[in-house]
């Protein structure tokens, strides 16, 4: 049972991770572009919701939203919440 849940979560976190990144990357390319935008509240939902090793690389690799705080501060907890639970499911 375990192994399925791990199994499970661990999808999650990369399907979750996968969609942060790639909309990192579509809002970067807006920007470049001056089109419409995707919002900060999705980017940042996202990356709190398990996408926050998206969220992180597509900052890295984009070169997107590096200068404001509050995106690192919340795909850093993000990260960290889903760092405790993943060793919840372990422990338990």
């Amino acid at each position: 049972m375990k192994e399925k849940l791990l199994i499970a979560y661990g999808c999650y976190i990369l399907v979750m991770s996968l969609v942060t990144l790639i909309l990192y990357m579509a809002d970067k390319s807006k920007a470049k572009k001056n089109k419409w935008r995707i919002r900060e509240s999705t980017l940042l939902g996202l990356g709190f919701l398990g996408g926050a090793l998206g969220g992180l690389a597509g900052m890295e690799l984009f070169r997107h939203k590096t200068k404001h705080w509050y995106f690192w501060a919340v795909n850093i907890l993000g990260l960290a919440l889903h760092i405790a639970l993943l060793v919840l499911i372990i422990l338990k």
